[in-house]
């Protein structure tokens, strides 16, 4: 169970799914792509990447 919640929160947390989320709810491509830029590199720096 543990291995399937990992995978999950891996996706789920992907800067790509991200921005694709933020696409469906609306948002222009530009201010997607901003918000999950800056999203990823707090995602990268969080994770130590």
């Amino acid at each position: 169970m543990a291995v399937r919640l990992r995978m999950l929160l891996q996706h789920n947390l992907n800067p790509l799914h991200v921005y694709c989320r933020l696409r469906d709810f609306g948002l222009p491509r530009r201010v997607a792509s901003r918000v999950s830029g800056l999203y990823e590199r707090i995602y990268r720096s969080w994770l130590g990447n």
